[in-house]
């Protein structure tokens, strides 16, 4: 992936000039193999009880521990650790450290998978855990340990699957040194070597001290895909028995002893200050035990949530300001469209688009607007922190342990090797827990070192709604130009919109020449075989805090660019599939979808009555998805009944978490589609919780069927892949079934009426 367009890589090379040098190395034999285009650092400790030690020293809540500080979160000395990501127990069971947040995609049995099937282990004894924010875990593209982009396969494929491969040549190792035999004449079974020619068997947990004792081998051999025991093959997830038990840890869970409670009262505005404060209402209540002034509110802190948050309820703030009369939704949209007619910064030009589109036969021209859209996790933002002289625990579900780790560290006073990052499991993230800043665990930092003893943050829901980070609001203007015969002859697009990281350390690597990567992501890399193509951006810059959203630019792009083709092919009276198939002509991968699904979906036959079906297609985090929406208008309404899919993202390690994870990318995108929506009025958010941001309910979610196309490439990204074709899908069939064009989201009762369309 092109570190220019990957907002993570980004961040990560900015922060990591900061952070590195202080980050302990511990003891680690260091050797690196080069994997595509990035260094894979691969660990071993000297000894298993160094190993023990350096993976068990930050081990906290989640992953098959069940609770935090469990005994069973700590490896024994007894136990082979061949490397950063495997350990095998006496008795043979097998845990895998999982690097990655687990947010409900299914990543910690994908990545255990890989690292099982080269070890040959008997999948019926592999567990997880979440591992230690440390130099080991690090993703190797990336170079800090995370979770975004759609990369947790992508980049871990290769990292985790020569771990096992490792291990298991280890074991065979041993097994040969204790039979006076040649490891080659050993085989393994799931969790045993066997030596077929005396009959001898042994399981990885009865070799595992002999094993711990010797070298590490170089450059061990993979399996061939034809091999595969596990990856390719529906498996049910590891996490699923907590979850349903109840035991599973997320960040709110976490208790501590002499744990207090803190919520923040945050400024009504964007960037507000305190300007007079009065606490005593507030501190007369039973159970608030302190206010604490922090750099973005005022913190009560208490024995309890409902405590904390009735204290912050009685505090009199007066605030600097209190409105921003100049921000509102409304006032953006009109100033983004009239900067839409103006010449922006050029991201993409091919041929001359502004000569064809003067010369052209027939113009057409079409704006699609789209709101500011919040992440809206289920679990609200929250986090522990137990800040100590010289040390400094915190337990989280986050998406950037590196970053955070760092940021934490600078808030304490400490380094961050002094930092130890607990990861739980999260309620969702989005985008929201892979947070530049680190606003919230930057919150909870100050706070634990006013009040001295451990602290758990709660952000209320309303309190990251209305005072958050969000997708921007985006405004893209297009033109086409078609010759007396109806060929597509030229294309212009220009994007409005703010940058993601424009004011922060980060601009220096993802603004190139102005432009922000992700702000034109989906539409300046637009596949289409269009000779005079340009594509242009205005980057503005309101006083609303962005941040990368589910699918990042792709989330508007896709919207746009598949809406307005949509719009060509019906003015010029060609199938929408059959403009795309001759513009996509050569593009293997992009037809392997687009034949997959209108193939699946009846795609040129008729719908059922009241129905009508729409088309899009979309490539993302090397990616690519088509979806066909087969909606009816009810009550005025759109309401999506089927949702057909085709998905070509490599090779497929769980199919099941694949399926799952478009399935998911469907009801989330569909939410955002019919009702998502963030306004400011005042300078203020106009929405605070799910009753006024509204999600998708279960009883609207349609029913998806996701096809996957056979692959024996590189695994690719599958989180949010499946996000961007959604919107035009849905747009382009309820213009099918009732000639009304959907160029703004989400979409309105009146844009469907009579009186209503096309804006």
């Amino acid at each position: 992936m092109n570190a220019a367009r990957n907002p993570a890589q980004a961040v990560t090379r900015a922060l990591e000039a900061q952070a590195a040098a202080a980050l302990r190395r511990r003891d680690f034999l260091k050797a690196s193999v080069a994997l595509g285009g990035g260094l894979l650092i691969a660990f071993r400790w000297p000894g298993s009880a160094q190993a023990a030690e350096a993976a068990a020293g930050n081990a906290g809540a989640g992953g098959a521990v069940g609770a935090v500080g469990a005994p069973g979160a700590n490896a024994r000395a007894a136990d082979f650790v061949p490397n950063a990501f495997v350990r095998i127990a006496p008795d043979g069971r097998v845990t895998v450290l999982v690097n990655k947040a687990e947010m409900g995609q299914g990543v910690c049995t994908s990545l255990a998978m890989l690292l099982a099937e080269e070890l040959d282990a008997d999948w019926s004894r592999v567990g997880f855990e979440f591992a230690p924010a440390a130099e080991a875990y690090k993703d190797p593209a990336f170079h800090m340990q995370m979770t975004g982009g759609s990369t947790s396969v992508a980049n871990m494929s290769e990292p985790l699957r020569h771990a096992g491969a490792t291990a298991r040549a280890m074991l065979l190792a041993a097994a040969g040194k204790a039979w006076s035999c040649h490891a080659a004449e050993c085989r393994t079974e799931p969790g045993v070597v066997v030596h077929p020619a005396s009959g001898r068997r042994a399981t990885y947990g009865d070799l595992g001290t002999a094993a711990a004792g010797l070298a590490v081998p170089a450059d061990v051999p993979l399996k061939a895909t034809a091999d595969f025991r596990l990856i390719g093959k529906p498996t049910r997830r590891l996490d699923t028995p907590e979850k349903i038990a109840g035991t599973a840890i997320f960040g709110i869970d976490v208790q501590r002893p002499g744990m207090l409670v803190a919520v923040v009262a945050h400024p009504p505005v964007f960037h507000g200050r305190v300007k007079k404060l009065n606490a005593e209402a507030t501190l007369a209540l039973p159970g608030v035990k302190q206010v604490v002034p922090i750099d973005n509110g005022v913190a009560v802190v208490a024995t309890g949530f409902w405590a904390a948050k009735r204290g912050r309820d009685l505090l009199q703030v007066e605030w600097d300001p209190e409105v921003d009369p100049s921000l509102s939704s409304a006032a953006l949209h009109e100033s983004y469209r009239q900067l839409s007619r103006t010449p922006g910064l050029v991201a993409r030009k091919e041929g001359d688009a502004a000569a064809a589109l003067a010369g052209a036969a027939r113009r057409l021209e079409a704006d699609y607007e789209l709101p500011y859209l919040a992440h809206a996790t289920m679990e609200p933002l929250n986090c522990v922190v137990d800040l100590r002289k010289d040390a400094c625990d915190i337990w989280l579900g986050t998406q950037f342990q590196t970053v955070d780790q760092a940021n934490a560290a600078k808030a304490a006073g400490l380094a961050p090797e002094q930092v130890a990052i607990h990861t739980t499991f999260l309620g969702g993230g989005f985008g929201r827990r892979a947070n530049p800043v680190s606003d919230y665990v930057v919150e909870g930092v100050q706070i634990a070192r006013a009040v001295g003893v451990p602290v758990k943050l709660i952000w209320t829901r309303e309190d990251d709604m209305r005072g958050g980070y969000y997708r921007p609001l985006w405004h893209n203007r297009l033109s086409a130009g078609l010759d007396a015969r109806g060929a597509l002859t030229a294309w212009s697009h220009t994007i409005v919109g703010q940058s993601i990281v424009e004011g922060t350390p980060f601009a220096a690597m993802m603004v190139k020449d102005g432009i922000d990567s992700t702000s034109v992501e989906g539409a300046d890399d637009t596949p289409y075989a269009i000779l005079n193509l340009q594509v242009e951006l205005h980057t503005t810059k309101p006083n609303v805090p962005t941040q990368w959203w589910r699918s990042v630019g792709h989330s508007h792009t896709a919207f746009a660019v598949e809406s307005f083709l949509d719009e060509i092919a019906h003015a010029t009276g060609e199938d929408p599939v059959a403009l795309r198939r001759r513009l996509l002509a050569g593009k293997a991968r992009w037809l392997g979808v687009l034949e997959l699904v209108a193939q699946k979906s009846g795609w040129g036959k008729p719908a059922p009555a009241g129905r009508a079906r729409g088309f899009a297609l979309h490539h993302s985090f090397s990616s690519w998805v088509a979806h066909v929406a087969e909606v009816s208008v009810q009550d005025g309404r759109p309401r999506v009944h089927r949702v057909t899919s085709a998905v070509d993202c490599g090779l497929v390690v769980n199919p099941d978490t694949v399926i799952a994870q478009v399935q998911s990318a469907v009801g989330f995108a569909l939410a955002a589609t019919l009702y998502g929506a963030i306004t400011l009025k005042d300078g203020r958010v106009e929405q605070g919780n799910f009753h006024d941001y509204r999600m998708l309910r279960i009883h609207e979610m349609p029913e998806t069927e996701v096809h996957l196309v056979p692959s024996t490439e590189k695994s690719s990204g599958i989180g949010e892949p499946g996000v961007p074709p959604v919107a035009p899908a849905v747009c382009n069939a309820l213009f099918a079934l009732t000639g009304k064009r959907i160029r703004r989201l989400p979409i309105r009762p009146e844009d469907l009426s009579a009186e209503g369309g096309a804006r």
